[in-house]
């Protein structure tokens, strides 16, 4: 390993974003909270049986966030923009996979029932 690129990797370390454990610990708080506030937002009974669910769907993205932003240092900065951007590029293609999915299934659901069952399930009601 030459002087240069011995040197070169030393400047690339001294630029990652390593966390504190300032950060470290304010991450970990915030996810203990968001973790007892969706296992509240179930057992408790004090949120409406109709909210749960958006509930815990808003509880789940701050979490994923939370995960991001304090331990893997997902950020804007210059030097996280190309992991900033293959993470909203692989955000997009699990979206793509599951909203397709689930419309695929639901398309099937709807068009390919046998009228003999709907007659069946009238006849039994």
């Amino acid at each position: 390993m030459s002087a240069h690129h011995s040197h070169a990797h030393a400047a690339d370390h001294a630029h990652a974003d390593h966390g504190t454990l300032k950060s470290y610990v304010i991450g970990f708080a915030l996810s203990i909270i968001l973790t007892l506030l969706s296992f509240g937002c179930v057992m408790s009974g004090a949120v409406p049986h109709h909210l749960v669910m958006p509930g815990i769907m808003v509880l789940c993205v701050a979490q994923i966030l939370v995960q991001l932003i304090f331990f893997l240092h997902l950020s804007a900065k210059p030097g996280q923009r190309d992991n900033l951007s293959i993470g909203v590029f692989t955000v997009l293609i699990i979206a793509i996979v599951v909203v397709g999915s689930l419309w695929v299934m639901h398309n099937m659901n709807m068009y390919m029932m046998h009228p003999v069952s709907h007659a069946m399930s009238s006849s039994i009601g």
